[in-house]
């Protein structure tokens, strides 16, 4: 699933301390980023402002707060398995079903990368006006999606409605971690993600009764204006708390030197805009030809898909000598990954991705055609998955407020992702149970919610509170460039080795069908169960789906690996250490 390192570094010396913090003889170090009560740690307004607003907020209205905040979190992804459920069926009705990976690379790309600008903007103006910026773009992208004409106009809107559902999704946690202690801080992350437990359910059925009485147009304008409905009171609050605090006198008065000229050339070079720009094509020319290039005339040897491969390269190269030689402001704050827990954490978050993304892009269309599920239950077994996750997410909460610990919280989990992927590979052909899926997908969401919570609890341990924001942006990065990779790995499989198996399997006189059948999923579901073109379909489907799930299998040992790097520090004793890590009326 940010501040500027001039100004999240701080102002005093801060100091490095050597603690016992947890149960075992081990020392731990904290180092730099340790936010001891007393120390000098410059704080940007952006914080200044959301701790007096939690200053003036009684307990009553904290509840109400992560009521409201469950409430959008609610909406939010029950719109994303109505959305997600329909994406084959959109794709389809432009022809192009092939495209389903890749219309969401750019958007994954740019919701990771936009992660680190959303910070900032947070940090240095406020969590009210962030919000509210991510429901505008959701907004705007759901139009799009309701009255787009092509493929290319969906996958425009599906970006800036990414983007602002991973950034609105970013500052509700940001928002909890700003109102929570890190002892329960997991707890209330854990519980705001079990309205999955309801969508996994609602989510397809919805989304069948849309696609089937009316149609997927009708669901992204229905959800646009439910959606602004359960954000306004979020708003309202933050707004109205803002003004007590200033009549209090603890609200930090901004001050305005600035002309408009000199404040525009600021913010370019404070979001260091070359160097987002040059992440976000560098990335996207990259990753994007894996999927596209069966669409291109002379497939590799294409001049546009060896030049995309070649500028991608280019960028990134450029990107990372921007960063350490001309950057006035570096957009990535490389100190961050200076520390192995959250190097290690960032990257068992990106490899997680990456493994999933290989084969759940096309795993709705793989249940529907190869086992003839509806939409409603080839969602039910795909959301399974972030079923068990959620379900499990408030006992992984509780058992580090109990515990403290958080590593062999996480190390737990690697049974359960282990027996899932082992099982996985088994299981993954046309033969199999629709059962032994499900209970694959249970296996792999109790491991997968362990070790997210856990890995954001890392990381938050690990820094100030200023440095939160940019902390979470960075592990949110790294999750959306492993999303981005596994989704090119999956198109890049999907549109390579599916048609040449189409063609293999295929009657004779049916291999001129290759394109139709390939490019739409209700063609595919057009022929009966047991007719030698829907067998010869089934096949290729399965050829190639197992070939997925392998390739994203190879990466489950990295995040072991990473697992066991992570520093063994104990949270509940580190804040009796050192108090608590935000201010204000916490929970």
């Amino acid at each position: 699933m940010a501040a500027s390192v001039t100004e999240a570094a701080p102002v005093g010396q801060t100091q490095d301390i050597e603690k016992k913090v947890s149960g075992d003889d081990n020392i731990k170090e904290l180092g730099d980023n340790a936010d001891v009560e007393g120390s000098s740690v410059h704080k940007q307004d952006g914080v200044k402002r959301v701790e007096a607003i939690t200053t003036v907020w009684s307990k009553d209205l904290l509840i109400v707060m992560f009521i409201l905040l469950y409430l959008v979190t609610f909406v939010d992804m029950l719109l994303q398995s109505v959305q997600s459920n329909l994406v084959p069926y959109i794709t389809s009705s432009f022809n192009q079903h092939g495209l389903l990976a890749t219309t969401g690379i750019v958007a994954t790309i740019i919701g990771g990368v936009c992660k680190l600008t959303i910070a900032k903007i947070i940090d240095i103006w406020g969590r009210c006006e962030g919000f509210i910026f991510m429901v505008v773009l959701v907004v705007i992208g759901m139009i799009m999606k309701a009255t787009c004409v092509n493929v290319e106009m969906y996958a425009a809107a599906h970006t800036l409605y990414w983007v602002g559902h991973l950034g609105m999704q970013y500052i509700i946690d940001i928002i909890l971690a700003d109102t929570t202690t890190l002892q329960n801080r997991m707890i209330m992350y854990g519980i705001n993600s079990t309205p999955t437990i309801a969508t996994t359910f609602a989510g397809p059925k919805i989304a069948d009764l849309f696609y089937t009485n009316v149609n997927f147009r009708w669901a992204f304008g229905a959800f646009t204006i439910i959606l602004v409905v359960f954000c306004l009171p979020v708003a309202i609050i933050f707004i109205l708390s803002k003004r007590k605090a200033v009549k209090m006198g603890v609200y930090p008065k901004r001050v305005q030197t600035r002309t408009v000229f000199e404040s525009v050339k600021y913010y370019l070079i404070e979001f260091d805009v070359i160097g987002m720009f040059l992440t976000i094509f560098g990335w996207s020319l990259l990753l994007l030809p894996f999927s596209i290039v069966t669409y291109a005339p002379h497939g590799w040897k294409t001049g546009y898909i060896i030049a995309m491969i070649v500028l991608g390269v280019v960028l990134l190269a450029a990107f990372a000598v921007w960063e350490r030689f001309f950057a006035p402001v570096a957009y990535f704050p490389f100190k961050f990954l200076k520390d192995r827990t959250i190097l290690a954490a960032c990257v068992l978050y990106g490899t997680m991705f990456l493994s999933i993304y290989c084969w759940d892009g096309y795993y709705s269309s793989y249940l529907q055609v190869v086992h003839d599920e509806s939409i409603t239950i080839s969602g039910y077994v795909l959301n399974s998955f972030s079923l068990t996750s959620s379900f499990i997410g408030p006992f992984v909460g509780l058992v580090i407020r109990q515990t403290g610990n958080y590593k062999w919280t996480a190390i737990a989990g690697i049974p359960f992702c282990v027996l899932g992927t082992v099982l996985l590979i088994h299981f993954r052909t046309p033969e199999s149970y629709v059962g032994y899926l499900v209970m694959c997908q249970i296996f792999n969401g109790v491991s997968s919610g362990i070790w997210v919570l856990a890995a954001q609890l890392a990381i938050m341990a690990s820094v100030t509170h200023q440095e939160i924001a940019v902390a979470m942006a960075i592990f949110g990065l790294f999750g959306s460039i492993g999303a981005a990779i596994g989704l090119a790995i999956a198109g890049a499989l999907w549109n390579n080795i599916l048609p040449q198996k189409l063609r293999e399997f295929l009657p004779e006189d049916s291999k001129g069908l290759v394109s139709k059948i390939f490019g739409n999923i209700n063609v595919q579901k057009s022929y009966p169960i047991g007719s030698p073109i829907r067998n010869a379909i089934i096949a290729a489907l399965g050829d190639v789906q197992r070939k997925m799930v392998i390739a994203g299998s190879a990466f489950i040992p990295i995040c072991v690996i990473c697992l066991l790097l992570w520093k063994n520090i104990n949270v509940v004793k580190l804040e009796q250490t050192r108090g608590k890590q935000t201010k204000g009326n916490v929970w």
